[in-house]
């Protein structure tokens, strides 16, 4: 297998076997431990997965958490967080961190934010502070948080017909803050043996056009990387504009690298996804959903809210293997605890649904 290097490391992603040509499954090494691949991670924004504990979390079998730099940021603060051992004593998850660099926010927080070629000024929407990020700092947060998986902070812009005219521009500067993101990690890492060391991704974007994706895959690849990731899909686009990319990048990756699809996690996505040899995957969306009494069964979405289950004493799925579905917690009582407002409800059904993205995945590691 082909290595690549990152100051004296060797790829960290092992290739077990393919799967239907392009699907394949793996080990990606990390320094908080190995993970199977393909997997999901479920966000947990400021520390934790919304209202699911981390041992909640532990037991629906996903492997890696997710946090977000900016927010993590704001509050409490890198150095808190650091003082206190880190993210993994901050909010006891043993296995690995990866942290999400704050390039999200460049676009969801468009209304608060200028970019420049130094970085990124946010204006606080609560408290009217300014906060600025750069490269070199993102890379400065994230290893103060302890993260073994560390974004590169990168320009993401939308689909709109305002901001496709500015896709070219944020690929080139992307592929700049790439470059420095690099030179601040070898800096920040020089100290640490190789096993010590957190992988380091970056991110390719390019919106819906296949020449600066093609462009942009084959930068990141030719950097010092242990990974790529997909940027600047799922942010508007139609789900067959998405599966035409994703079958379009799918010829292109490096075998050696772990592919990374940012933002995706809506069932149907996701599988196809994996099918065109993604690796992992993250998404509010199975807790969000959850909490607004959305429950994934088979290819069908349940709203537990319905009247329908009222009386209804099964299971959300009676061929779930969850803690939620195990234990029989019943769609009727789940439908009166969101009637009620009772926050349990969406406790046990965000539960249900890491579950169900995560069973898709032990699929592919028999």
């Amino acid at each position: 297998m082909p290595v690549t290097m990152i100051g004296m490391q060797k790829s960290q992603f092992q290739q077990v076997k393919s799967i239907d040509k392009l699907a394949r499954s793996g080990f990606l090494n990390t320094r908080a431990g190995s993970i199977k691949t393909p997997f999901f991670m479920p966000v947990a924004t400021r520390g934790v997965v919304k209202g699911v504990s981390t041992d909640m979390v532990a037991a629906t079998g996903a492997q890696v958490l997710l946090s977000n730099t900016y927010h993590l940021h704001l509050h409490p603060g890198e150095k808190i967080i650091k003082k206190l051992g880190g993210l993994h004593s901050f909010n006891r998850w043993e296995g690995p961190i990866l942290t999400d660099s704050g390039g999200f926010q460049v676009f969801s927080l468009a209304h608060v934010r200028k970019i420049t070629e130094e970085g990124v000024e946010f204006k606080d929407p609560k408290t009217g502070d300014l906060i600025t990020l750069t490269p070199e700092k993102s890379m400065q947060i994230q290893m103060d948080l302890g993260s073994d998986i560390i974004m590169a902070f990168d320009d993401l812009t939308g689909l709109s017909l305002d901001s496709r005219g500015r896709t070219e521009e944020a690929v080139e500067r992307t592929h700049r803050w790439l470059q420095r993101c690099i030179l601040e990690f070898k800096k920040l890492t020089k100290e640490l043996k190789a096993d010590q060391k957190p992988l380091l991704l970056g991110i390719a974007q390019g919106g819906l056009d296949k020449k600066l994706r093609q462009k942009s895959i084959e930068f990141v690849q030719s950097q010092e990387v242990n990974g790529l990731a997909i940027g600047g899909l799922s942010v508007g686009e139609t789900r067959q504009e998405m599966h035409k990319m994703l079958d379009f990048l799918a010829t292109l990756y490096d075998p050696s690298k772990v592919r990374y699809l940012m933002g995706v996690g809506d069932p149907i996505d996701f599988k196809y996804a994996i099918s065109r040899g993604i690796d992992m995957m993250d998404c509010v969306m199975p807790t969000r959903n959850a909490r607004h009494g959305t429950a994934w069964v088979g290819d069908k979405k349940l709203n537990l809210k319905n009247l329908a289950f009222a009386s209804d004493s099964s299971p959300i799925d009676k061929n779930c293997d969850c803690h939620t579905c195990v234990n029989r917690y019943s769609r009727a009582l789940l439908r009166h605890l969101f009637k009620s407002e009772d926050p349990l409800a969406g406790t046990l059904t965000s539960i249900h649904n890491l579950r169900y993205l995560t069973r898709i995945c032990e699929e592919y590691w028999k």
